[in-house]
């Protein structure tokens, strides 16, 4: 199986144009080529026209109603985003996915609690996020399908981009297959969370162990360490991004931020071991564990 989308997941895209450059329009196409269910796209302005066959709406609530799509890829800049999770919750869109970044994080945190209070069937990835892929079946956001490998038996859960495509691509090139692999993203105020993913691979029968990628700043891995002590009974490694880090310097993301002796990489490594996770120190090592791990299961 596969958690949060599947083969049946109709995709609207938010933002989609025929301009030259648009971005939604580049990531849009490459997740119909993979195979994914692009259904629709949102545009007020070129309401009733396509872009290679995607029919244009003036909003999500016309493409929901029209098309039956279930889930939304927003691909718009960050003074829009918070609008377009919003009419997409208030459409009836159950997942979204937000590949924005640059949202200022009072704006997430407006979202998110709304989006909590208002709209609780309402699952949002991100924002600045890389999304979601099973391969095989679902590709939403912008990582490349070609890295992935369907069958599993290993879910993924990645806060970094990068070491997210990197992680995927290690175990496929040890023929190592994924359920499911979702980039939470790294803004302070993150739609889904490692505990969200962790207890939906939990949930899931066809997903046997976990690869976890953390980085510096927030407690976000701490948690997880705590879930896991408590929850998991499936094996998880983890890979914690930022070991050499200095206190007080930003890393990349919003959230990848060490203050004083809080949300160090030594530190989640340290409460991710307590809690029986397998912890890597680079991603290779991360990719090399887990084989030892699917070769016994």
């Amino acid at each position: 199986m596969s958690i949060f989308v599947d083969e049946k997941t109709k995709v609207v895209i938010q933002g989609l144009s025929p301009s030259a450059g648009n971005q939604a329009a580049y990531h849009g196409l490459r997740n119909k080529a993979y195979g994914t269910q692009v259904v629709a796209g949102t545009n007020p302005g070129r309401a009733g026209q396509d872009v290679e066959g995607i029919p244009l709406f003036a909003s999500v609530a016309d493409a929901v109603k029209e098309t039956g799509a279930t889930a939304s890829f927003i691909s718009v800049g960050p003074t829009a985003a918070p609008s377009a999770i919003l009419e997409a919750a208030e459409a009836g869109i159950e997942f979204i996915v937000c590949i924005t970044e640059f949202i200022p994080a009072q704006d997430e945190a407006r979202v998110f609690n709304t989006l909590r209070r208002s709209f609780p069937a309402t699952r949002l990835l991100g924002p600045n996020c890389p999304g979601i892929i099973s391969p095989g079946k679902c590709n939403i956001g912008i990582t490349s399908g070609d890295i992935a490998k369907a069958g599993g038996p290993v879910g993924l859960v990645s806060r970094s981009g990068t070491v997210f495509y990197q992680a995927l691509y290690e175990l496929t090139q040890k023929g190592i297959g994924q359920t499911t692999g979702v980039g939470i993203g790294g803004d302070p105020v993150p739609g889904t969370t490692f505990i969200d993913c962790l207890a939906a691979f939990e949930a899931d029968p066809e997903t046997k162990a976990v690869l976890m990628i953390g980085e510096i700043g927030g407690s976000e891995e701490e948690r997880a360490a705590d879930f896991i002590a408590k929850e998991m009974s499936k094996p998880v490694v983890c890979y914690i991004a930022g070991v050499t880090a200095p206190p007080g310097k930003k890393m990349g993301h919003a959230g990848a931020i060490i203050s004083g002796s809080q949300g160090t990489a030594k530190a989640k490594m340290d409460a991710l071991s307590a809690a029986g996770a397998q912890v890597a120190l680079n991603p290779t090592e991360a990719g090399e564990i887990m084989a030892g791990l699917v070769e016994k299961l």
